[in-house]
């Protein structure tokens, strides 16, 4: 049903070189791109993440309440995810640690304020 997860950016070059480091941690690589937009995929996946310029022309903001989801590994990917998002220019919305038994998370904004979850359950 989803084909992609679309957020905007005010910056497609800063923002390509970000995700092109963050999305190879996951396997993921660039399956298009133009003027005004990029979106990666993995393999195994039908669905990727797109970063676009808005077609409004007005600058993008991220939405409050809204974040998206990605899965770890382990533990320690989650903590190595988080820790290059940083390195790269992300914020920190949650530092790595456990959120309840079995679940692993940490949260960040990219540099346009998009904020991202990283997960691992023990399950």
């Amino acid at each position: 049903m989803i084909t992609n997860i679309l957020l905007g950016s005010n910056d497609l070059k800063k923002a390509e070189r970000f995700y092109d480091a963050l999305l190879t941690e996951f396997g993921a690589r660039q399956v298009m791109k133009n003027d005004r937009s990029i979106l990666w995929k993995t393999p195994d996946s039908p669905v990727g993440i797109a970063l676009c310029v808005p077609f409004d022309g007005q600058p993008a903001s991220s939405g409050n309440g809204t974040m998206i989801g990605l899965k770890g590994k382990s533990p320690r990917n989650v903590t190595d995810i988080y820790n290059k998002a940083l390195a790269m220019g992300a914020s920190c919305e949650g530092p790595p640690g456990e959120r309840r038994p079995g679940v692993y998370a940490a949260y960040f904004r990219d540099p346009d304020g998009n904020k991202f979850g990283i997960f691992h359950t023990a399950t």
